[in-house]
């Protein structure tokens, strides 16, 4: 018998299946390799069960499973939050409103959160839900509508306690948008109304009255101002009359000072002869009548000579 070689196509033939064997190999070891092999960032951790039991918390990391033993569940360590769209609520005092909220939440407990609860998110949501429901009906409608902080509080502890026991914390819950009834808004917006004329009111009192304040200022620093010139005024005349006066009594004392000086040259007869012309004077008056002292015979010995 002669040996035959095989024909061209059947080596390709054979080629073929043995590279799409080997393919399916790679592929498959690939496969289980990129299972058995995973890389954890830090923000997650993965939670491994081997043959169906939890094993533990697994990362960050390069994590090691076995194929085909141990599989992973990834959990999201970083801070989530999720949004409670608008409810109908009813208030203690049976008013209905219509609120939503934001709340915030981290997992600490991956395994818990994992083994605990079966769809965490769906089961979050009614949570949130009935838990707002249930605060809103212990508060009365007017310490809905005041500031915000105590329900915010009240419904974080209220989910808090809720969540705790799926390993997950709720860190905040803010309430974004509360609407109230028609008839209260619509009293609201009146209060809010007259509450703006007030304020204008206000407002506008206010500048009359600092206005007449400024205006009165005015008169009264104009007041003081003129009083203060009349001041400066009466000073500068008294100044003034005083000067005058000053210089009159020392012309007045010059003038007598002169006289005393011309007085002390003038003899004794000179003095008599004014004397007696004065005396002439006065006698002039018919109804003038003549007293003489005794010195007036002392005036006449400077004329009349001296008995011997």
């Amino acid at each position: 018998m002669f040996y035959s070689p095989p024909a061209q196509g059947e080596v390709l033939g054979s080629l073929f299946v043995f590279l799409c064997l080997g393919a399916i190999v790679l592929g498959v070891i690939a496969a289980i390799a990129g299972n058995a092999i995973r890389i954890i960032p830090e923000y997650q951790r993965l939670v491994v069960f081997r043959l169906g039991r939890t094993i533990g918390t697994k990362g960050p990391g390069i994590v090691l499973l076995i194929p085909f033993v141990d599989s992973a569940v990834k959990v999201d360590l970083r801070e989530q939050v999720r949004e409670v769209p608008h409810q109908t609520s009813i208030t203690k005092d049976n008013a209905p409103i219509s609120i939503d909220f934001l709340w915030y939440y981290k997992v600490v407990d991956p395994a818990g959160t994992v083994i605990q609860v079966g769809n965490f998110e769906a089961a979050a949501q009614g949570i949130a839900t009935t838990t707002l429901r249930s605060v809103i009906g212990g508060i009365p409608l007017d310490d809905v509508l005041s500031p915000r902080e105590h329900i915010n509080q009240t419904l974080r502890v209220k989910l808090d306690e809720i969540t705790e026991r799926w390993g997950v914390k709720v860190t905040n819950v803010e309430i974004r948008e509360i609407i109230p009834p028609r008839d209260v808004q619509d009293a609201m917006n009146r209060q809010l109304s007259a509450e703006r004329t007030r304020r204008a009111l206000v407002t506008e009192s206010t500048g009359d009255k600092e206005a007449a304040i400024n205006r009165a200022e005015g008169t009264k620093q104009a007041a003081v101002l003129q009083a203060e010139g009349e001041r400066q005024s009466n000073i500068l005349r008294a100044e003034g009359d005083k000067q005058a006066q000053l210089l009159r009594a020392e012309g007045f004392s010059s003038a007598l000072n002169q006289i005393f000086s011309v007085a002390q040259n003038v003899d004794a007869k000179t003095m008599s002869l004014q004397y007696l012309e004065t005396l002439k004077v006065i006698g002039a008056s018919p109804s003038t009548k003549y007293i003489f002292p005794m010195e007036f015979t002392s005036l006449l010995s400077g004329f009349v000579g001296k008995k011997e």
